[in-house]
């Protein structure tokens, strides 16, 4: 049976048969959210048009999603466009459309890796294995985060929204797709804006927020990742500055043996 993760990002075939890469998806109700679907899997179906183009030229790299509108429930149309192919690396631009209006447009840079000198600077931190943290009990109150394995270390949701100052907004939890599935850059986007929003762990109240922009940079290959299975994944993220409607938080994802798989930015934007 096919994994709920791949029935909500499952795109057509290429509809224009020179260039390939105009294609038509649907929303899965399985990833709604408050306010359209599940950030995290509209950004895994935008990264899917490229992955799925047959001109696509090597692995993601940097991936960049501005979100200007919410996507409604039902059909959409990708358009992906490889703008500059170089020897090793290529350029992409890429649009969600519905209603004849763009509701996300976004960035792209695909390349194929070469053997290099390499050292990791951003070590994992510290953490209990998985097996030692519990599952958060109870029904969620959104429909996506059930299809998650999420494990909060710290800095998970507020117990109490009583608008207390917690001194700062990092979370750190294991995580993974729930069923279990094998690791793979669209899954791991999506794992990238797994985070609740920065400011709701900050100050323990419940604003309305809505991510504007999210760049995701990938440091390892699909080798790498499929030898990582459906292994959890520990996810850290902690804002940077919250001022005047707008915050930004980074995160990072590292693998349970300690290999930094992605390292991700986002700009929320908030209400008071």
């Amino acid at each position: 049976m096919q994994h709920v993760f791949d029935q909500a990002i499952e795109l057509s075939a290429p509809l224009d048969a020179q260039g390939g890469g105009t294609f038509t998806g649907h929303t899965h109700p399985a990833y709604a959210n408050m306010v359209g679907p599940f950030g995290g899997i509209t950004a895994a179906q935008t990264l899917n048009a490229v992955m799925q183009h047959p001109a696509r030229l090597g692995e993601p790299v940097s991936f960049t999603l501005n979100f200007c509108a919410a996507l409604a429930d039902g059909a959409f149309t990708a358009h992906a466009t490889p703008v500059r192919t170089n020897r090793s690396t290529q350029h992409w631009t890429i649009r969600i459309e519905q209603a004849g209006e763009t509701v996300v447009s976004a960035t792209a840079l695909t390349a194929v890796r070469r053997e290099t000198w390499g050292m990791n600077e951003q070590a994992m931190p510290t953490v209990p294995p998985p097996a030692d943290v519990p599952a958060p009990q109870g029904k969620a109150r959104v429909a996506w985060i059930d299809n998650y394995d999420a494990r909060f270390i710290s800095g998970g949701m507020p117990a109490v929204w009583d608008g207390a100052d917690n001194g700062n907004s990092k979370t750190q939890l294991w995580m993974r797709d729930n069923p279990a599935r094998p690791l793979d850059f669209l899954s791991l986007t999506a794992l990238c804006d797994f985070f609740f929003p920065r400011i709701w762990q900050r100050k323990a109240t419940f604003v309305p927020i809505g991510t504007v922009s999210m760049t995701v940079y990938f440091h390892v290959t699909s080798a790498q990742l499929a030898h990582i299975g459906s292994n959890y994944i520990l996810g850290q993220a902690q804002g940077q500055v919250f001022n005047q409607g707008f915050f930004d938080h980074s995160a990072q994802l590292w693998s349970e043996t300690g290999t930094l798989l992605a390292t991700s930015h986002q700009v929320v934007y908030y209400k008071e």
